[in-house]
């Protein structure tokens, strides 16, 4: 089992950069890839970033160059994916939700609101 706990988020103004992070405990060695998916109001759930256990990363066309997925592992206990989010629009406007996948189940975080006002 693996337990997730989103943080950060909140209000930043155009232009400007918010990092929010989720970490990861419990059977983290069976994670296969941490992710971070995106629901805007009226829309639905898109996929934003993932990273492999072996490190290979995926972004939407729509946030590359602007937001990086990156993680940590500490002390073979907690393993932590952020999302760097740099030069934010107002269409990235959004709950944030985590996602962590291991060979059986999907994990979500709780969701984390992002909000870029223009």
């Amino acid at each position: 089992q693996v337990q997730v706990v989103e943080s950060g988020g909140g209000l930043v103004q155009a232009g400007g950069s918010l990092r929010v992070s989720c970490a990861a405990s419990g059977t983290i060695f069976s994670i296969n890839v941490m992710g971070w998916y995106r629901q805007a109001p009226g829309k639905q759930r898109e996929l934003v970033a993932t990273i492999t256990s072996a490190g290979s990363k995926n972004y939407i066309d729509s946030v590359k160059g602007r937001f990086t997925i990156s993680t940590i592992t500490r002390d073979n206990a907690k393993k932590t994916v952020y999302l760097q989010m740099n030069s934010l629009k107002p269409e990235d406007t959004a709950v944030y939700y985590c996602n962590v996948a291991d060979n059986y189940n999907n994990y979500w975080g709780q969701g984390t609101q992002v909000t870029v006002s223009s």
